[in-house]
């Protein structure tokens, strides 16, 4: 069955991603125009049932959605590159307008930069105004005409179209539109992110439970996962669930809720869950899980994944606290539930320490620990199934492409 995702934006942009998309036939596309970006989340809300991801025509409707709270399912916006505002220079050069004295909002100073050398025009007389939560349709209209005023500029190139309606009556203005390989790439991309993540849920997950003795009330207390049980030939216990209720039950992974109930009635239990494509595959990675388990100690629960993603949920013992854990103790007890190196650990947390403010990605995680991207943000990802990593939005760092994802980390 096609996916459906609803295109929100300025009606006319709207028109021009549903063309567009259109054309590749990977999903249904369902036009959610508005007159103003400020009737986003009424756009969204009003749609939520009937679509399955959000594609969103810029960054300014993708962010008022998202700090409405209404992003609850995989959503992109179209990018406005580099060339987008190389084709908007041309077609300016082409009509006689001086291109050395422009203003722009939206996009990032550097791309602004990088573009106009590499088109070898000057730039110290171009005025940027990066996007950024919180600016207003008035706020780039002030932009504009300031830089008209006191810098001398001589267009005014706008990403958001309510600026565009106010800017052109008073100076010369063009209103930047995403291109046709930006819309395609970002749709492409989109519907794959929205495919992965119903076919994650939909993933089996094998759980192999390890007791010492035989237990009565197991089947209720995995009754959470909405699954079934049965039995293997060594006596340990198998329960057959998905990856989504499993993720819902511990919390993504954060927690077993019936691991405490476990250990008071046996003293040792192990719990060990392999997510795969196939059951082989699952009960493969559920085997590895159990075996890690025990490994942990007397009562520990491990979730492994393929790409060697092992998580470790820690058994609450309910004991008064004692001393709080050395340092490189604590290091440990992390490392092993989140299948890092301790070493590794530390340089992430001197990363974490340096930019708390700010937040990291997973371009900065590659440059500290010299690796790869790829490796990067599978890093990240393990931290945030662990609970410690938690998305907080995007962030444009010089390069072109879909600005990458900010994860504020908690070592």
């Amino acid at each position: 069955m096609a996916l459906t995702v609803g295109v929100i934006g300025p009606e006319d942009l709207v028109d021009k991603v549903v063309a567009v998309g259109g054309e590749t036939a990977a999903a249904r596309l369902l036009a959610l125009p508005y007159r103003h970006e400020d009737e986003t989340p009424d756009a969204v809300a009003g749609a939520r049932s009937r679509v399955d991801a959000l594609l969103f025509t810029g960054v300014v409707p993708h962010t008022l959605a998202a700090g409405a709270g209404l992003v609850d399912r995989p959503a992109m916006y179209v990018p406005y590159s580099g060339a987008t505002l190389l084709r908007a220079l041309v077609e300016l050069l082409r009509l006689g307008h001086d291109v050395s004295r422009i203003s722009i909002d939206t996009l990032s100073r550097a791309e602004v930069t990088e573009t106009l050398t590499e088109a070898k025009l000057p730039t110290e007389h171009v005025r940027v105004l990066p996007y950024r939560p919180g600016l207003t349709s008035q706020d780039l209209v002030d932009f504009h005409l300031a830089a008209h005023q006191r810098h001398g500029t001589t267009v005014a190139l706008t990403c958001l179209g309510s600026a565009y309606h106010q800017l052109e009556h008073r100076l010369p203005a063009v209103r930047l539109a995403p291109s046709r390989h930006s819309i395609r790439a970002t749709l492409r991309a989109l519907v794959l992110a929205t495919t992965g993540a119903h076919s994650g849920d939909a993933q089996v997950a094998l759980g192999i439970v390890d007791l010492p003795a035989a237990d009565e009330e197991l089947a209720a207390d995995l009754a959470v996962l909405g699954g079934s049980l049965a039995g293997l030939p060594d006596g340990s216990r198998l329960a057959v669930t998905t990856r989504g209720a499993l993720e819902k039950a511990t919390e993504q992974f954060t927690r077993l809720p019936f691991l405490d109930g476990l250990a008071a009635r046996h003293g040792s239990a192990h719990v060990g869950f392999g997510l795969g494509r196939t059951a082989a595959e699952a009960e493969a990675l559920a085997r590895r899980a159990v075996n890690r388990a025990r490994s942990v100690g007397p009562v520990a629960g491990v979730v492994c994944m393929k790409d060697d993603i092992d998580i470790v949920i820690a058994h609450d013992s309910g004991d008064v606290p004692g001393p709080a854990a050395a340092p490189a103790e604590a290091t440990g007890l992390l490392a092993r539930r989140v299948g890092l190196n301790p070493q590794t650990l530390e340089r992430l947390r001197e990363l974490v320490a340096a930019e708390e403010e700010s937040g990291i990605t997973a371009h900065r995680v590659a440059e500290h620990l010299d690796v790869q991207q790829r490796t990067a943000r599978r890093i990240l990802k393990r931290l945030e199934r662990a609970g410690v990593a938690v998305p907080t939005g995007s962030r444009q760092e010089g390069r072109t492409g879909r600005p990458p994802i900010v994860y504020r980390v908690r070592l």
